[in-house]
């Protein structure tokens, strides 16, 4: 029977997700000094990735208050603007995911800190599991997420609404999840619309996944050698 775990360059994909992430958490608590300024152009780049995403996210709400103008004026005028509905779906999937690690960042998502006032160096460690389990787990859904693009894509899913897209736009777009006939993508492309593949909204929940591990593996190395979350809350207590 076939691992649902392949393995790459001699050790199983779990062991590049779980177990050498969780490896190198050790590594930079042990030598935290000379850790420090090797990350820290490391961690100005992902803080300007959180920062993009966060934007692209933002730029999908926009653009689904466009989609219920568009539609409300298509109503006035006695027009039909089909798929309006699944595109501000699409749009609205899009900016959850897309903003996941910023919001992250910004102390946005709900922490419990019941046990956090047990002292500091409680805190510290609770803190550090905590941020652990949570790197786990989105490593894990994020490697699912990548999985049910995959398959969407080999089973040529499409939606079951209103919505089309432009052959041609399906087909540059289809780099993302099939690099290897992206060619003969581009050489096969026909003129006129299809129904949107279901691995095209997809791809912003893969994104989004992926970029919800890194931040959560990046802000555990950062509370180990810092010594203090850089996940603070905007919210006025």
């Amino acid at each position: 029977m076939r691992s649902d775990w392949p393995s790459y360059l001699g050790l199983p994909l779990w062991a590049w997700l779980f177990v050498i992430p969780t490896l190198l958490a050790v590594l930079v608590f042990v030598a935290r000094k000379p850790a420090k300024p090797i990350l820290r152009p490391i961690w100005a780049l992902l803080d300007g990735l959180y920062f993009a995403s966060g934007i692209v996210g933002a730029g999908f709400l926009i653009a689904i208050l466009l989609l219920i103008v568009a539609n409300m004026t298509a109503r006035w005028t006695g027009n039909v603007f089909p798929g309006a509905t699944e595109y501000a779906g699409y749009c609205m999937a899009a900016a959850s995911f897309f903003a996941l690690a910023h919001a992250l960042n910004r102390g946005a998502h709900i922490r419990v800190s019941l046990f956090l006032s047990l002292g500091r160096s409680v805190h510290f460690w609770l803190d550090a599991l905590a941020t652990l389990a949570a790197a786990i787990i989105a490593t894990y859904f994020a490697r699912y997420a990548i999985k049910t693009i995959w398959f969407s894509k080999l089973l040529n899913d499409r939606t079951q609404g209103l919505d089309e897209l432009p052959n041609w736009l399906i087909a540059y777009l289809s780099f993302f999840v099939a690099p290897g006939r992206y060619a003969k993508e581009i050489a096969g492309i026909d003129p006129g619309w299809s129904f949107t593949p279901v691995w095209l909204p997809q791809l912003a929940m893969g994104f989004g996944a992926i970029l919800l591990a890194i931040a959560l593996w990046d802000n555990l190395y950062r509370l180990l050698i810092l010594g203090e979350s850089r996940i603070k809350s905007e919210g006025v207590e």
